[in-house]
């Protein structure tokens, strides 16, 4: 009986009890020590706490260590005299930071649950836009789409597919840096299936080949990235720029092209 003593948490039921012919009415109580389960209740809360403490502490410093590395990367590139070398060095640099940029905007939605596209998008778009572009090129990036929510490791595929179509549209459809061009990105959803539409308004191509070589690191990673999404990818390009969609499942939506 010892360990019963002290404070207590208990649970009151009451109900009132009719009875035919008229007679008084009686109250019904229930009486229930419900102590335990308030403690672990409580204990599960502070353990859901310290979790998520610790998730944001780590996604902090796999952050803080991208940056570095992608620093240390940046002065190599800067140090090398082969321009082969130091081109490469550049791509692996950008990849490196568009890796912490999808990470840190996962984590300002929510990594643990479901992430809502359009805000998720529109926020790395704006990331890109600032860590890309800044007041150097008369680029403008564009989010449109409808509501939507994927797991926390689809959004991030899809980030960095999106990252890895605006690197490229930068690089390839814009080759005068002083031209306006716009780059939008369009996500579209149709009951569990969605489209990812990254359309630009540059040189593009007339023969409809896409601007970046087929076989090069950028269109092999979002090939991959689709693959794992169990999504097509499709290639429109033509004098007035170039659309690359990933597509999940039939998705048929039309989305139409920069302008």
């Amino acid at each position: 009986m010892s360990s019963r003593t002290g404070l207590r948490t208990m649970r009151l039921n009451a109900r009132q009890a009719f009875y035919e012919g008229g007679a008084d009415t009686t109250i019904l109580l229930g009486i229930e020590d419900i102590t335990e389960r308030h403690m672990l209740e409580h204990q599960n809360s502070d353990l859901l706490k310290q979790k998520d403490m610790l998730l944001d502490e780590i996604q902090h410093r796999i952050a803080n260590s991208l940056q570095i590395i992608a620093g240390i990367i940046l002065m190599k590139a800067n140090a090398v005299s082969s321009e082969e070398t130091r081109l490469l060095l550049q791509g692996t640099h950008d990849r490196v930071i568009s890796i912490a940029t999808v990470q840190q905007q996962l984590n300002a939605s929510g990594i643990l649950g479901p992430i809502e596209m359009v805000p998720y998008l529109t926020r790395l778009s704006d990331a890109l836009a600032t860590s890309m572009i800044g007041d150097a090129r008369p680029v403008t990036l564009k989010v449109v789409g409808t509501a939507g929510s994927l797991s926390s490791r689809q959004a991030e595929s899809i980030g960095l597919i999106t990252t890895e179509l605006v690197m490229n549209a930068l690089k390839h459809a814009f080759p005068s840096k002083n031209v306006k061009g716009r780059i939008n990105i369009a996500y579209d959803v149709d009951g569990t299936n969605w489209k990812l539409s990254v359309a630009d308004n540059g040189v593009g191509k007339p023969d409809g080949v896409f601007a970046q070589s087929k076989t090069g690191l950028g269109t092999g990673i979002i090939k991959a990235l689709a693959q794992q999404l169990n999504a097509n990818v499709e290639t429109l390009a033509g004098p007035e720029g170039t659309i690359v969609s990933i597509t999940h499942a039939t998705f048929a939506a039309t989305v139409t092209r920069a302008s």
